[in-house]
């Protein structure tokens, strides 16, 4: 009686997580799907023309631009990326500020063993120990930019970059063609692919859909940007409005995800936005932000643990649902904030995939009838249909940026993305409660690598 029992339940619980996770599963196809095709219809009016360097509009002036370079314990790469960002910068007219905390001396001396050799390169060592956080200081160094103009240097716009970021020649050139008619310009951004590394590579196939596919259907929509924290131009005229916001401080220090809040709060002013893919047609390459991302397990789910609490839990909480009656604007946020459902989905489905056959052998010792309990027929059909084209589309995505070889591990890397996913989604749950209970926010970062000259060559 008691393995019938136990057969019972096994067979009840396969069913009901298999149908469950059908359900979600189908949800987030069809929601998929409808991004696709709206991507499609876009291409195929041939209002999505390949954009060049050259055919972009030139100004008379080159503007002024201010990059800035929130560094924290980042001794290990920050000096290679000023150095390499300073020689790659094919433009007459920037300052780079890198920011840097008073109880970093490493940090500190690599930065200033680069602005000794360029004039370009400012360090600004804040009034505080670190860490922080990155919005605290990007103020610090939003304040020495003002005490700059009051000097009278005039800039058209901030740039932001991370202390792991190859720069591409071409990007200022870039900004400074559109940024007269926006108050956000946005790269694509590139993650590197470690040799032999899934974990790696698993950032390079999300972002290859999402700077391929899901940003530009964001700007065609007409949805507030979220910006990406790095390869980014914002008017410095829209930052001194927000500034004026919020006591002199443009960027908010106690956001988890303060680049994806501040292209949100850009279009609730009425500020416009620009998702540029160019191309550079000196190499053919796609003017975006290179850098290597975590390639090991633990690295990967903290990182993704404080994109989910910052985006689709604090972040929720913060910014609400923007305009009203923007339609557009509300399905992209919930997009953004589906991530930890999709884990409950995907965790259901795993285990499903696990209480089905054993549900199945168990009535087999057991001698009993197979359970007619199955999916329906056309449930299981779209299901697996809406899969085989995610898959597709990602394979094409990462085929697109990286090459045939690369898009061949997209397969395996698209499971290794399910794992970080799901290991992630409980600390990001542990550490949203623990603000709920006011924990103050603190930078929350990964060790970082700067690539060799081999991999700094774009592709």
């Amino acid at each position: 009686m008691r393995v019938d029992l136990l057969t019972a339940i096994l067979g009840a619980a396969a069913r009901e997580t298999m149908l469950f996770a059908a359900a979600g599963l189908l949800i987030g196809g069809i929601d998929d799907l409808i991004v696709d095709l709206c991507f499609i219809v876009h291409r195929l009016s041939g209002r999505a023309a390949r954009l060049s360097v050259d055919t972009l509009p030139q100004t008379a002036t080159p503007a002024s631009f201010a990059v800035f370079v929130a560094a924290w314990d980042e001794e290990a790469v920050i000096g290679e990326m000023l150095a390499t960002a300073v020689r790659r910068f094919d433009y007459p007219d920037y300052l780079l500020y890198v920011g840097v905390y008073p109880n970093d001396p490493g940090t500190i001396a690599a930065a200033q063993a680069v602005a000794a050799t360029d004039r370009r390169v400012r360090v600004i060592v804040g009034d505080r120990d670190g860490p922080t956080t990155k919005a605290d200081c990007l103020n610090t160094l939003w304040q020495a930019l003002m005490r700059d103009e009051c000097a009278g240097r005039v800039t058209r716009a901030v740039v932001l970059h991370d202390a792991e970021d190859v720069v591409h020649p071409a990007e200022l050139t870039v900004f400074d063609a559109l940024i007269d008619d926006h108050d956000l310009v946005q790269l694509p951004v590139l993650p590197l692919i470690r040799r032999g590394s899934l974990v790696s590579g698993h950032y390079a196939d999300e972002f290859a859909y999402a700077h391929s596919i899901q940003q530009p259907v964001r700007a065609m929509l007409g949805a507030a940007m979220p910006l990406a924290g790095t390869g980014c131009a914002i008017a410095t005229a829209m930052l001194r409005g927000i500034a004026a916001e919020r006591g002199g401080a443009p960027f908010d220090a106690s956001s988890l995800t303060e680049d994806y809040e501040l292209g949100l709060h850009v279009a609730e002013r009425g500020g416009t936005s620009r998702f540029a893919r160019v191309h550079d047609p000196r190499d053919d390459t796609l003017v975006a932000v290179r850098a290597y991302f975590p390639d090991s397990l633990p690295a990967a789910t903290r990182q993704k643990a404080r994109w989910m609490t910052g985006i689709a839990l604090a972040g929720w909480d913060r910014t609400g649902w923007g305009r009203r009656h923007a339609i557009a604007d509300h399905w992209m946020r919930m997009r953004d904030r589906r991530a930890l459902v999709s884990v409950l989905v995907l965790a259901v489905a795993y285990a499903a995939v696990l209480l089905w056959p054993m549900s199945a052998g168990l009535r087999w010792v057991r001698s009993m009838p197979a359970a007619d309990d199955r999916l329906a027929d056309w449930l299981l059909t779209t299901t697996s249909l809406l899969l085989v084209w995610r898959l597709s589309i990602r394979i094409a995505c990462t085929g697109s940026a990286y090459g045939w070889r690369e898009a061949c591990w997209a397969l395996p890397r698209f499971f290794v993305g399910n794992l970080v996913s799901l290991i992630a989604a409980p600390r990001a749950l542990h550490r949203y409660l623990r603000l709920l209970r006011g924990e103050a926010v603190v930078w929350d970062k990964t060790a970082h690598v700067f690539p060799d000259q081999a991999a700094v060559t774009p592709t």
